[in-house]
Formats: C-alpha cells, sequence, structure tokens
C-alpha cells in the first residue's frame, strides 16, 4: 500500500489546521500553522478563491483520513463498512476509527502520535487480552485489556509518551495504570465523546461518498 512520507507539516498547511501527526511536537512555536504559513504551492499574495460544495467537502475528508493516518482505500472500506452498521453512518465512522489498535495505543498515551502507535504496534510490542497483535488496524471491543508486551516496557519512546498521561490523562472511554502499563478500552464513545474533534463535520465527508 502507497503510503505518505514526504514532511507532515505539509499536510496541515494544506488543511490549515493542525493535524497533531507529530504529537507534542506540534504544540511548540515553530509549527509552520502558528506561524501562518499559507497552503503549500499557493502565492501568500493571492486571494483565496471560493470554494464549491465538493471542495468544501473533499477538504473536510481530507482532514479527517489524515489526522487518523489513513490512505484511501482503506478509509473508504471504513465509510462503506459504517454505512452498513445501523445508526448514523458519521457517528458510526468515528466509533470504527476509535477502536482502531493504532488509535488506541495513541489515545492510551503509549505513543506521542498516531504514526509513532502504528509503528508500535507494527513491531509487536502490544498485547490485546494477553496475545500479541500487530495489526493497526485491529479492531477494539468494549473491555479489551490493551497492554505493552514485558519486554517493551523499558523502550524510551513509550516511557516518554506516558509522561504525557500525568498532564492530562486519558479519555473517559479508556483506563489507565500508567505503572502496569496496561489500559482497558472500557466502551466505544459515542461521538459527543470525541471533544478533541469536535470541528469535524462527518456529515460533509457523508455527502462527499454520497455523489
Amino acid at each position: 500500500m502507497a503510503r505518505y512520507i514526504g514532511p507532515v507539516c505539509r499536510l496541515c498547511r494544506t488543511e490549515q489546521k493542525k493535524l497533531m501527526l507529530k504529537g507534542d511536537r506540534c504544540k511548540s512555536d515553530k509549527c509552520p500553522i502558528n506561524k501562518k504559513r499559507p497552503a503549500p504551492g499557493k502565492d501568500p499574495k493571492a486571494r483565496p478563491g471560493k470554494r464549491s460544495d465538493y471542495g468544501i467537502q473533499l477538504r473536510e475528508k481530507q482532514k479527517f483520513k489524515r489526522i487518523y493516518g489513513m490512505q484511501e482505500k482503506q478509509f473508504h472500506l471504513f465509510f462503506e463498512r459504517a454505512l452498513r452498521m445501523p445508526g448514523i453512518t458519521g457517528e458510526n465512522l468515528f466509533a470504527l476509527l476509535e477502536r482502531r489498535l493504532d488509535n488506541v495505543v495513541y489515545r492510551l498515551r503509549f505513543a506521542s502520535s498516531r504514526s509513532q502507535a502504528r509503528q508500535v504496534v507494527l513491531h509487536g510490542h502490544i498485547l490485546v487480552n494477553g496475545k500479541k497483535v500487530n495489526i493497526p488496524s485491529y479492531l477494539v471491543r468494549s473491555n479489551d485489556v490493551v497492554e505493552i508486551k514485558e519486554p517493551s516496557k523499558n523502550l524510551v519512546i513509550i516511557k516518554e509518551a506516558l509522561k504525557e498521561y500525568g498532564k492530562a490523562g486519558v479519555m473517559p472511554w479508556l483506563q489507565l495504570d500508567p505503572d502496569a502499563m496496561k489500559g482497558t478500552f472500557m466502551a466505544v464513545p459515542r461521538r459527543g465523546d470525541i471533544t478533541d474533534l469536535a470541528d469535524i463535520k462527518e456529515q460533509m465527508i457523508v455527502e462527499f461518498y454520497s455523489k
């Protein structure tokens, strides 16, 4: 599968929003969004053109997809699955993406960004209910226990990432024992619980794929 290997700050500039692709490093003063740098390829003095409805929906979809670090084909498969589920498609999509193992590892503070969490999972450092799982797209279920494998508990990147727990804790649908490096996915979150992505307009994404 193709993957983006360019500078991730360029993606934030394209969307004109902090996507937190570098984790805590995005909070530094060096962030191009803080410096109000224009989108790549744009003349800083050029007047912004009016976007069509399609253009607005496309940018919303791209922003959402990039936050979770997914490629188009995989993201569309998740959308199709959300569409087949009972309930509101946009909320179903949020629930599915939050259940991804790489996202849960990031939310549990075992990694400082989703891309780093994906790497931690791929390298076999994660156990789910006592069994090694190295598939980032694995969907965690309610009451599943996610933990760091015993030999991996001394990894510096995991210890450094866990320091954020003391500052901000974890999301309300998770429980974490930072000393044991073990967390529990208590329940699938509702849309209103995902406060850090409150500005995402998921209905626009549904409309984009419905065309």
